[in-house]
């Protein structure tokens, strides 16, 4: 056995594998990394190298399986649980790379080599899931598991019995064929479902060359507009659905007409036409409700909740019907205070969505004296990135250091060294800020390796946040806008979770937690945005340097509840549709547009727009993994209300309160049930309560 297949996992851990696949180590994918910190060598990695790799990679998995299986000796921990967590250690590499890159900088080829791949890594994980000789072993050890465990290891066992049995393993031989069948066909359409949303949002774009219908807009949007017109080969100015652009053109012009247009354009993104997404959606819906009635449930929010920390979708729904009868009336008094805002403006008829971003801007602007052209200045990406780095040292004790050794997957892509205050490795850590046309829109975090130890030696992760900021332009560096800062702080929460893991087992460490819990540590570091103390460090004008004012800091944070009603019921509105798709006994067959209008009914606040539906383009619990798991952001945010509570009692940069929070969150991953784990951190369950006072509705 070559060095290389060791180092990649394949036949690693002392495990006795036959039939080894020969390794081709002129593939970089397949070859011992020698890069820093073994990072991807993304600068050798072509293309035509993805499919081989895959193949011997699967070929590698099958042979540590088979080698499990075919152990004479009798079934123990250590034979059977660790092996099989250990397993595919060489897959995981690659698959690390490549879905991460089918994200942050895909191509036609990357899609079409994920639609081949797809079915066969499918085949695979139904292949391992469904043994019946591997499940046996699985069995026998859960039933009689033996002296010594850690609490650990119980954890890894319970995890790895019940991974098996919602995977299928105990059904019939004629309903595993089943399984397979409609596993097989629900990978292939939520693949073609992100496709199909990122095809659509890339496929419009308004271009306007009348220098009229741009004249009012501040500079900083049309100098984004007018380099994304070049870039393109337009004359004039352009706009497309990508967030960054589309946002501030909503938000500062005036023209209803092109406004109508572009909203109708974003909210109508795969329904119907050369992307449509809505026969996708049907078939996705129906094919995981036979899945759950499959293995014995009633809905597929049934099967998916039983194993999240609300436990039962009668617990979500109470939990989403509580907030939205707490909130839906202050919800409706912020449309018609808008309404009756921009009526007083000379406004006339109905407010309608493509209103809503002008209205409450100038409104915002009037009261609070906070427009974006206000506060973005004093929010250059390097003095932002800054604050949060510097956030990190306050509260952990993390240091970052830019490596340009370490090689990177896109020229606007830097990796960080991440050190701990004694020097020692904690991570690399990538940043990726800007939007184009190979990137799905949206902000995410992920790891190109996670966290574990083997044989006493520690594997440390390789995160990445990526994210869709304001470029920068010939003439302005790359200015934030307050919710970019808050999705920055946002999207590091959930680095924080990844970088500070610690644990045996990678399946159990940083981000591999409930995902009703996994927002937690991202959505508590939002909080520190409407912090003076914490604003007062960094945030300085990009060309004076001049600190930002104590009064617009003052601003910031008297506006920080500004709208949140209406924001608590929109996101609440996303919650309760999921649990719709997500709770039907029957197979869907109706209309995916009135479905959507009917599911949403009890949260509208603005008016119905016919020809347009979010779902289509609903890629986290379409092609995600949010599932009957959307809800898990409300419910964050009430755990998060609670244990930020506690930092605003202490000190936000306490560190005895961030070293709580560390080992009790952020270092345990998915080792404890996380109930139990923020108990240990906040001294008592969370309640409702903390989020509905937060917003200080009045």
């Amino acid at each position: 056995m070559t060095f290389a297949a060791m180092a990649a996992g394949c036949g690693s851990d002392k495990m006795p594998v036959a039939q080894l696949p020969e390794i081709d180590t002129s593939n970089p994918l397949l070859a011992e990394w020698d890069t820093p910190y073994a990072t991807p060598p993304f600068d050798r990695i072509e293309l035509a190298h993805y499919a081989p790799a895959f193949e011997t990679a699967i070929a590698c998995s099958r042979a540590e399986v088979e080698a499990i299986v075919n152990n004479p000796a009798r079934p123990t921990f250590k034979n059977t649980i660790v092996p099989l967590e250990r397993q595919g250690a060489l897959l995981n590499r690659i698959a690390g790379v490549f879905y991460n890159l089918l994200s942050a900088d895909t191509s036609d080829e990357m899609q079409q080599i994920a639609l081949e791949i797809q079915p066969k890594l499918t085949e695979l994980s139904n292949d391992i899931s469904l043994d019946p000789e591997l499940f046996a072993r699985v069995e026998a050890v859960y039933k009689h598991p033996g002296w010594g465990l850690s609490l650990e290891d119980k954890k890894l066992l319970e995890d790895t019995y019940k991974g098996f049995a919602r995977s299928g393993a105990a059904l019939s031989d004629e309903d595993k064929e089943l399984y397979r069948q409609y596993t097989t066909e629900l990978s292939a359409l939520t693949l073609q479902f992100g496709q199909n949303s990122l095809a659509a949002t890339n496929a419009f774009t308004l271009n306007i060359t009348d220098p009229k219908a741009v004249a009012e807009l501040p500079a900083f949007v049309k100098e984004g507009m007018a380099a994304e017109a070049k870039a393109r080969g337009e004359k004039g100015w352009t706009v497309t659905l990508q967030h960054p652009s589309y946002l501030p053109f909503m938000t500062y012009s005036s023209n209803r007409e092109l406004k109508e247009k572009l909203w109708r354009a974003s909210n109508s993104k795969a329904l119907g036409g050369e992307f449509d997404n809505t026969e996708n959606i049907k078939k996705i819906a129906n094919l995981r409700l036979k899945i759950a009635n499959l293995l014995g449930y009633d809905s597929y929010a049934d099967y998916v909740l039983e194993n999240r920390m609300a436990e039962n979708a009668a617990t979500v729904n109470a939990f989403l019907a509580e907030l939205l009868d707490a909130t839906k009336e202050y919800a409706d008094k912020d449309y018609r205070m808008i309404a009756d805002y921009a009526a007083s403006l000379g406004f006339e008829g109905e407010l309608m969505p493509w209103d809503w971003a002008y209205y409450t801007e100038k409104y915002k602007d009037e009261k609070y004296a906070l427009s974006d052209e206000v506060v973005k200045p004093y929010f250059k990406l390097e003095n932002v990135k800054k604050g949060v780095f510097m956030l990190a040292n306050k509260l952990y004790g993390l240091n970052f250091t830019p490596d340009e050794s370490i090689p990177v997957y896109h020229p606007d892509v830097t990796a960080y060294d991440v050190t701990d205050e004694e020097g020692r490795f904690v991570a690399v850590l990538y940043l990726d800020f800007f939007p184009r046309a190979s990137k799905r829109a949206g902000a995410w975090m992920t790891e190109f390796r996670g966290t574990k130890t083997v044989d006493g030696a520690e594997t440390r992760p390789l995160v990445s946040l990526v994210m869709n900021f304001t470029k920068p332009t010939e003439t302005t560096p790359s200015l934030l806008t307050f919710d970019e800062v808050e999705t920055f702080l946002h999207e590091f929460g959930h680095s924080l979770h990844g970088m500070l893991g610690q644990g045996t087992y990678e399946s159990l460490t940083g981000t591999n937690v409930y995902r009703d819990f996994v927002e937690l540590p991202s959505q508590i570091m939002e909080n520190w945005a409407t912090e003076k103390e914490f604003l007062d460090l960094w945030a300085v004008h990009y060309q004076t340097g001049e600190p930002m004012p104590a009064e617009i800091v003052e601003r910031i944070v008297a506006a920080q509840n500004y709208l949140a009603a209406y924001a608590n019921v929109r996101q609440l509105s996303f919650g309760i549709t999921d649990m719709a798709w997500h709770s039907l006994t029957e197979p869907f067959e109706g209309d995916v547009e009135a479905f959507e209008v009917a599911s949403m009914a009890p949260t509208q606040v603005m008016p119905v727009v016919a020809g347009t539906a979010m779902a289509p383009s609903f890629t986290h619990i379409f092609s995600g993994g949010y599932a009957a798991g959307y809800y898990g952001y409300k419910w964050a945010e009430v755990l998060e209300a609670d244990a930020f509570s506690l930092f605003k009692e202490k000190g936000i940069f306490n560190r005895e309160v961030a070293d709580s929070f560390r080992e009790n969150i952020l270092s345990k991953g998915g080792t404890e049930h996380p109930m139990k784990l923020y108990v240990a951190f906040r001294g008592h369950k969370p309640e409702t309560k903390a989020l509905i006072d937060k917003m200080n509705l009045k």
